[in-house]
């Protein structure tokens, strides 16, 4: 299924799958090596997501991972705003998520930053103004399934049906978005968002499922923890692990890949675009 995204007025086409690059403005992202925070950092990390040739910068400056700090509202507005300044002036034809949860920062972000997409974690959760935020701002929105709170949310996570729970989650909540008007939804199982690691491969292994949504999907797993924990290795080492569940969630229909190494990810989709079109 090919899907079209209206960002800003710009149509993202998504019947080849797109590479989302992050760009972490934070001290303490799960991947050391994808923190950036000086000016120069956050410079030349535009500069390698775009020559890699992804389609979207996905900017962030509040992490997520199990146990961070929490970021005060204050904090997360000024991060991203000194980060999207820079990526607006380096790359000004840049398709721009914003990883946040909270609508008021999402807001700034897309009035005052320039980014196009808001992408929330906590599938509006985290913050009941979400939801009608995006509608008054028309933009696409990235839906991602958690359960709990980020640090909380690896606490003995636990599920009778993980499919129908999840689906559910979704359901419900692309059901209040379309009342709201809006028109861009992308889907994203939220890997390692309270859910074990084999709760993880569960999904993944019926991400096809997924289809019966009819949005485009977006899978996330880039050095996380399903996989060098699973390997007894880092999420520096997990670049090999990435690249294997990327194949696999690209053969069962994944529309964006959400990653840190952007060549690998752009390279993965030429070979397993090759497979199915042939050359």
């Amino acid at each position: 299924m090919s899907y079209t995204i209206n960002a800003a007025g710009r149509l993202l086409d998504l019947q080849t799958p797109v590479v989302m690059g992050i760009l972490n403005a934070t001290p303490d992202s799960f991947y050391a090596g994808s923190r950036t925070q000086t000016e120069a950092e956050i410079a030349a990390r535009v500069h390698q997501i775009v020559d890699e040739g992804a389609g979207i910068i996905d900017v962030g400056a509040y992490s997520s991972r199990p146990g961070a700090d929490d970021v005060p509202a204050e904090e997360e507005a000024r991060r991203l705003r000194h980060a999207l300044d820079i990526v607006r002036r380096e790359a000004p034809d840049a398709i721009i998520s914003v990883d946040t949860f909270r609508a008021d920062v999402a807001k700034m972000c897309i009035e005052e930053g320039g980014a196009h997409i808001i992408n929330d974690i906590s599938g509006g959760t985290l913050d009941k103004n979400m939801f009608r935020t995006v509608a008054r701002l028309r933009v696409p929105y990235i839906l991602m399934h958690i359960q709990g709170e980020p640090h909380t949310m690896q606490q003995a996570p636990h599920y009778d049906n993980l499919e129908q729970e999840v689906f559910l989650f979704l359901s419900q909540r692309v059901d209040q978005l379309r009342q709201l008007g809006v028109a861009d939804i992308i889907l994203d199982p939220g890997f390692g968002f309270g859910k074990t690691l084999a709760h993880n491969y569960e999904l993944m292994n019926r991400l096809e499922d997924f289809r019966e949504f009819d949005l485009p999907l977006l899978v996330g797993i880039s050095r996380k923890s399903m996989i060098y924990k699973l390997l007894g290795t880092t999420p520096a080492e997990a670049l090999g692990g990435t690249i294997a569940l990327n194949t696999i969630a690209l053969m069962k229909g994944a529309h964006i890949l959400r990653v840190h190494d952007v060549r690998a990810a752009v390279e993965t989709v030429r070979i397993v675009e090759t497979l199915k079109t042939g050359l």
